[in-house]
């Protein structure tokens, strides 16, 4: 526990970073505090895709988790695929990987230093945003080379709840 190494990237000038009593200058956080660790959701997603003028289905709405995003051009949804939808495209059996935040905005690199890891390994993602977090998906059989090349690169990966 007393293993301090250096996050520069992390770091926002002027600020103290605080793990149990201690507080450690700028620059020095414990490894512990900052290993990023992402927590893997048990159920299968499908992302579908809609015309821009489609009104999102309110059984979505009711989902425990879903992603909408809308452009001029269309409108995107993804959910547990236990919900069938009549969407215009579906990509089916993606899993999901959650970055466990909440991750501040002046923490830069984290969603490059992941995507670049699973790149490496040939691991297709695709990702969403939120204020607190970023969250990865994954085709379901590409989830163990995922977490395989993840934990070469010291993530922690957990299964989501544990």
């Amino acid at each position: 526990m007393g293993l301090v190494r250096t996050f520069p990237e992390f770091a926002v000038p002027g600020r103290r970073y605080r793990s149990g009593a201690h507080w450690w200058p700028r620059a020095k956080i414990e490894v512990l505090a900052l290993r990023m660790t992402l927590a893997v959701y048990p159920q299968l997603f499908t992302i579908h895709s809609f015309s821009s003028d489609t009104q999102v289905p309110a059984e979505v709405l009711s989902q425990p988790l879903f992603f909408i995003a809308k452009t001029r051009e269309e409108l995107s949804v993804v959910v547990d695929c236990k919900l069938e939808l009549d969407s215009l495209e579906q990509e089916e059996d993606w899993r999901c990987l959650e970055l466990l935040g909440p991750l501040g905005f002046s923490m830069t690199g984290i969603m490059a230093r992941v995507s670049a890891t699973l790149a490496d390994a040939h691991v297709s993602i695709f990702t969403v945003s939120t204020f607190d977090t970023d969250y990865i998906l994954l085709k379901k059989d590409k989830l163990d080379t995922a977490i395989r090349a993840l934990r070469k690169q010291q993530y922690q990966v957990i299964e989501y709840g544990n």
